[in-house]
This record gives C-alpha cells, sequence and structure tokens, in this order.
C-alpha cells in the first residue's frame, strides 16, 4: 500500500519518455518508496528530472527539487574520477605503488600494491579483523592510518573483494597525499561548485535543511556465507559509524557519505558516457579515462555474494543487475541508490531515495526505471 495523502510527482520527462515517469510513479503505488528522484540525461541533454513522495519520516515534508539525500557507496563512481585526475600527476599512473606517495602504506608486506589495485578492491582490507572504536571512522586521517597497518586479508592482486567503506579511507588518503587537497575539495573547488552541481562529499552544516530522513532497511543483505572477509566488511560490532548524524555528514568519507539530487548524481556520472566530459569541461586525458574504465578484476568477489568485475572505482554491468545496458559503466548504494552510464548510448540514469532496502546489487525499484528507459529509446 502506498503511503497516505502521497505528494503528487513533480518534474518532467521528455515526449516519448511518459513509460519512464509512470515507472516512478508506480514504485510509489507498489508502496516501496517514501521518497525518491530520477534523473536521466542523453547526450549531455536531460530528459528526466522526477521527484516525489515524502523527505521526512513523518510524512510531512515533501520531497522536492531541492531535496538532497545521501547516496552511500554511489557516491564511489563519482570518487573515483577524482582519483583519475589525480593519478595524471603521477608518470606511472596507476600502477604507482601506494608506498611511493604514502611510504607507510607499505606496512605488513603491502610495499607493490598499486593504485590501481586498491582502487579495484584488490588490496585484501575491507574491514579491521580486530576491534576498533567506531568512532574511529569519524576522523578519516586516524582511519587512513590504521588501515595502512593492517595486513592483507588476502595477498594483494591475487583475488578482490569489495572494501565497502575502507575503500574511501584509502583512495582519499591517496588523493591527499598526491595533490596536497582533499578529494571532497577538489570536487567541490574545481567540477561542482564552478558546473552548479548539486553533489557534496562534506556536507556543510549550512545544507542539513534539505537532507531527506533515510528509512533503514528491515532486513540484512543476504550475504551467503559468513566468511572473515565478509565479517570484516560488514558484520562485526565496529563495521561502521553511526551514520547521519553532524559528523558523519561534515566529514568526506569518498566511499560512502556524498549527498546529493538525482540529477547531480547523473551530471557527475554522465562523465563515464562521454569519455570524461561533463558538459563542455574535460576531467581527464582520454588515456586516463580508458585506464580508469578498464577491467581490473573480474570474477567471484570476495566480499560480495557474486561475480563482480571493476575498472578503477566503476563497476560494470557484467551480471546487467543495473538495467540491460551491457556497456553500462556504474555503481549502487546501500539501500538502493544507483547511477548507471552507457558509452554507447551518451546516456546515464541516477536513482536516489530515501526508504531502503536489503538488495545488495540492483534494487528492482532502480532497475525497473533504467527498464523503463531503455523500452523508450
Amino acid at each position: 500500500m502506498a503511503d497516505a495523502a502521497m505528494p503528487p510527482i513533480n518534474g518532467f520527462a521528455a515526449p516519448g519518455f511518459e513509460a519512464v515517469q509512470a515507472a516512478f510513479a508506480d514504485n510509489f503505488a507498489r508502496g516501496e518508496d517514501h521518497g525518491a528522484g530520477f534523473a536521466v540525461i542523453l547526450d549531455g541533454e536531460v530528459i528526466v528530472d522526477l521527484h516525489g513522495g515524502w523527505a521526512d519520516r513523518a510524512a510531512t515534508r515533501p520531497w522536492d527539487a531541492a531535496t538532497i539525500v545521501p547516496v552511500y557507496s554511489t557516491t564511489k563512481g563519482i570518487s573515483a574520477l577524482i582519483l583519475a585526475m589525480a593519478t595524471e600527476a603521477l608518470p606511472a599512473g596507476y600502477e604507482t605503488p601506494v608506498s611511493e606517495v604514502w611510504p607507510e602504506f607499505a606496512a605488513e608486506g603491502k610495499a607493490a600494491i598499486t593504485i590501481g589495485e586498491v582502487a579495484s578492491h584488490q588490496a585484501g582490507l575491507p574491514g579491521f579483523t580486530s576491534e576498533i572504536d567506531p568512532a574511529l571512522w569519524l576522523d578519516p586521517p586516524a582511519c587512513a592510518a590504521a588501515l595502512a597497518q593492517l595486513a592483507p586479508m588476502w595477498p594483494p592482486g591475487s583475488a578482490h573483494g569489495y572494501h565497502p567503506l575502507t575503500w574511501g579511507y584509502l583512495v582519499g588518503e591517496i588523493v591527499r597525499r598526491v595533490t596536497g587537497r582533499t578529494l571532497g575539495a577538489i570536487l567541490r573547488e574545481d567540477i561542482t561548485a564552478p558546473l552548479g552541481i548539486d553533489f557534496r562529499i562534506g556536507l556543510p552544516d549550512t545544507e542539513y535543511h534539505r537532507v531527506a530522513d533515510m528509512l533503514r532497511p528491515k532486513a540484512l543483505a543476504p550475504l551467503g556465507e559468513i566468511t572473515p572477509p565478509r565479517r570484516a566488511a560488514f558484520l562485526t560490532k565496529w563495521s561502521a559509524p553511526d551514520r547521519g548524524g553532524a559528523i558523519w555528514r561534515e566529514i568526506e568519507i569518498p566511499s560512502a557519505n556524498g549527498h546529493g539530487t538525482a540529477s547531480a548524481v547523473a551530471t557527475l556520472y554522465h562523465a563515464y558516457a562521454t569519455t570524461g566530459l561533463i558538459g563542455a569541461r574535460r576531467l581527464m586525458r582520454p588515456g586516463t579515462f580508458a585506464a580508469l574504465t578498464q577491467p581490473r578484476t573480474d570474477g567471484p568477489d570476495l566480499v560480495l555474494p557474486m561475480i563482480t568485475r571493476f575498472g578503477a572505482g566503476i563497476m560494470h554491468n557484467n551480471l546487467k543487475a543495473f538495467g540491460p545496458f551491457e556497456d553500462g559503466l556504474g555503481h549502487c548504494g546501500w539501500g538502493g541508490s544507483l547511477a548507471i552510464a552507457s558509452p554507447s548510448r551518451g546516456l546515464t540514469c541516477a536513482y536516489v531515495m530515501n526508504r531502503q532496502s536489503s538488495s545488495l546489487v540492483g534494487d528492482p525499484r532502480a532497475v525497473r526505471l533504467v527498464d523503463a528507459v531503455a523500452g523508450c529509446l
């Protein structure tokens, strides 16, 4: 049953894409969405930008065009763009050992691990195996320093396993060591502020009033057999911080706490459909884009219970879990958010929401919307 007195769907869908608006409304009619946004960009033009439902848990504040929401791991695809830009300062690019720019990272046999291996989840550091104070996650420099001292859970480069939170602290520290600036500052100062894109990693308190309340999932994600890497990544008492508080919003977690609108997420991910362009702004050289997006891993994931294929921080749609686009490059986030770009179609879709599900990859609400877009092309 849908939420009572649901506000109307607002925004627009271009002629020929009415089925997308119908699919967006249907997610509410099924009672699966509380508040959400969905945007589509085709060849640089926004052709769908929809929002509706409630921004607050009590269903008193309508979700409007200014509502922003945390997109959790969908942040990774955006952070991967900034990492790619940073690697251009390095002669060996992604093949640079992390220890060359971050000497402390060499501890416990990690001296040879490359930036590309960290970015593609091969470093063997999906979480802390020994107990930590969960508040450590709220101090990114200290957390990065603690991760640098860990021994890998598998021989680096021999396998891959998704790093749900640690990825952002590792990548963020690499970017800071290479550029002298934080990843969130580069995103804000060089891209989102100049281009007017409503997305931030590290949210100032002046924006809190626009953030939608999150409705947490009612069930755990289906992880399958609980192996040590899965336990470290997801299932210890210290595997995540308290999400949603003021400190969590304000600090930069490039793996997990990006906040924005659907149209902002789509605009940033459209770089994956355009060989690194956002509008007329080129983020990186074509060779860097190729290095960012080329598959670096493809096979059973030691943390997620599925086969995954990663570039340097961006996922490939190898299982069509993000919709029907075989060349899709994207990422999903905890609870259901999703962004996917199809280079062959010049297309990007982004879905954000505040009612979280327990889906690990390819939330059915998002996939219905992407399927509806495909059906209109």
